[in-house]
């Protein structure tokens, strides 16, 4: 009887039974409650289907048309650079060009007046030089010369004549001459230098000499002296007023 009891007592409780592979989980039955995992569910499942796959799906169709527009306006974003980039260096050649062009007329005016310098420099170098009146031609040629340069470049010289009224919006006073003439005070009386416009608009002003009017003479001076006249009736006598003048210079 003791080996019995003493077997019964090594081999202790009895394991409890595994449940049926068949037999549901109590707890899935509830309301809400998430189905288990399968044995296969692991970061190596397929994709996601339902509700999740259709949202996860438009975000990326979304993602991929947002990254073709970034990339074509960038291209636009170059295009324009480049079409800027064209535009400033045709501006810069242009302007170039034009300001080439401007200085042409200059140019020519000028290359007559070195001819001109130099012809009549060697002429005054010769042996038989010209007369000395010549000289006053000579000047008011290279005058002409850089007149006609001027107006090439659409500066254009105008000229003053003695006699005509002063004009400050044309004309600067550079000293003032007595004239006889009372008619001819505030007049050009010489002309010193011409003056140039452009477009109507006076940008360098003639020099002139302007008239003025002699001063009149101060009318002389009187002087008073009381004398007396005489007696009259009584012993009395009467002052009287005499007015002297005095000699003019």
């Amino acid at each position: 009887m003791s080996s019995a009891r003493d077997s019964s007592v090594n081999e202790g409780p009895a394991p409890a039974e595994a449940p049926p592979p068949d037999a549901a989980d109590p707890a899935a039955d509830e309301p809400g409650a998430e189905p288990a995992p399968g044995p296969d569910a692991g970061p190596d499942a397929g994709p996601a289907t339902g509700p999740d796959a259709e949202a996860l799906d438009e975000i990326a169709q979304a993602l991929a048309a947002l990254t073709k527009r970034l990339e074509r306006e960038h291209e636009r974003a170059a295009h324009r650079e480049s079409v800027i980039d064209r535009l400033h260096e045709e501006n810069q050649t242009l302007r170039r060009g034009e300001l080439q062009s401007a200085f042409e007329p200059v140019r020519a005016a000028l290359y007559r007046l070195h001819d001109m310098a130099r012809r009549e420099a060697e002429r005054w170098a010769s042996p038989e030089p010209p007369a000395p009146e010549h000289a006053a031609a000579l000047l008011g040629a290279v005058a002409d010369e850089v007149a006609d340069a001027l107006a090439r470049t659409g500066v254009e010289r105008f000229t003053v004549a003695p006699g005509e009224p002063y004009d400050s919006t044309r004309h600067r006073p550079v000293a003032v001459e007595p004239v006889g003439d009372p008619e001819a005070a505030g007049t050009v009386v010489s002309v010193r230098t011409h003056g140039f416009e452009r477009d109507g608009r006076v940008v360098r002003k003639a020099e002139v000499a302007v008239g003025k009017a002699p001063e009149r003479d101060p009318l002389p001076e009187t002087r008073t002296t009381d004398r007396p006249s005489g007696l009259h009736e009584g012993g009395r006598g009467e002052t009287i007023t005499v007015e002297k003048q005095k000699p003019g210079p």
